[in-house]
Order: structure tokens, then C-alpha cells, then sequence
């Protein structure tokens, strides 16, 4: 069989984590709105209905949230429950400031969706907020966590 794409990285690649989600337009704009991830992708075949969203500007090294939403009567997974990131297991995304943080967490509340109120939480955590997506996923906005940095310094 030939190959799709014509273009592969260049070695093994961490490149997703994907979501099973009951209404993929509600899933794709919570993220929009609420992250800073941007559609990538979006397509429907007989199973069901696919977006990748990830950063715009990081096409070297492409890490994507994968949502699928599957049809009902074609769907691989039926008859096994829906598991969601939670009350640990996160998606984590490092803000810029503690005040995004706190705007992050003043939205989430006043729409009904935050999980857990902003706290610093000291090294290797950091000042964070839990949140949640409309299919009950954990998404954690943290400041000073260290995740970039530790990265930047380490992985260059």
C-alpha cells in the first residue's frame, strides 16, 4: 500500500490525546473560546465526526487534541462507557500570568464550569485552576509551573 502523506517526521513523535465528546461543535467551541488551541482539522466520515485542534504555530513539532464524536450505530466503542480525564487526569495548559489564571477561573465560575478554585500549590505545580469541558473533562490552567521552562532549558 503506498503511502498518504507525503511528509513524516522525522523520528518517533508524541503527536496527540484524543477525547471521545457527545457534541463535537459544543466540544470545538468550548476549546476555542476557552483555550488557546485553534482548529486544525475537522472532518466526518461513516463513523462519525473528527477535529484535531492544536497551536497554529508549532508545525514542526505538532501535539493536536483529537475530538471524536461517533455515530451512534457505528460507533467502535458502543456498549463501554465514556471515560472522561478526571478528577485528576488533565489536560494541562501553562498560562502566561497568575492574573490569567484568575481571569481563567472568573469565567469558568461564572459559566458554571469551574472545578476548582485557583491555588498556588508550590514547585513543581504551581498557581492553578481546574476547570471542566462540556463532556466533564479536567482541564487545568497553571502559571510558574515550569513545564516551558524545563523544556526550553533542557530540550534545546
Amino acid at each position: 500500500m503506498a503511502d498518504i502523506y507525503d511528509v513524516h517526521p522525522p523520528t518517533a513523535r508524541w503527536t496527540h490525546v484524543a477525547l471521545r465528546v457527545s457534541d463535537i461543535e459544543a466540544s470545538i467551541a468550548w476549546y476555542i473560546e476557552h483555550t488557546p488551541l485553534r482548529l486544525i482539522d475537522k472532518r466526518s466520515d461513516e463513523m462519525g465526526h473528527g477535529a484535531w485542534l492544536g497551536h497554529d504555530d508549532t508545525p514542526d513539532s505538532p501535539f493536536v487534541l483529537v475530538l471524536a464524536e461517533f455515530f451512534e450505530e457505528t460507533d467502535p466503542f458502543s456498549g463501554t462507557a465514556k471515560a472522561t480525564l478526571a478528577p485528576f487526569a488533565h489536560l494541562g495548559i501553562e498560562l502566561t500570568s497568575r492574573a490569567a489564571v484568575d481571569e481563567s477561573a472568573d469565567i469558568a465560575r461564572d459559566l458554571g464550569f469551574l472545578a476548582m478554585e485557583p491555588r498556588d500549590l508550590g514547585p513543581p505545580i504551581g498557581y492553578i485552576c481546574m476547570v471542566t469541558d462540556p463532556d466533564g473533562n479536567m482541564i487545568e490552567f497553571s502559571y510558574d509551573q515550569g513545564v516551558y521552562a524545563t523544556a526550553q532549558s533542557r530540550m534545546r
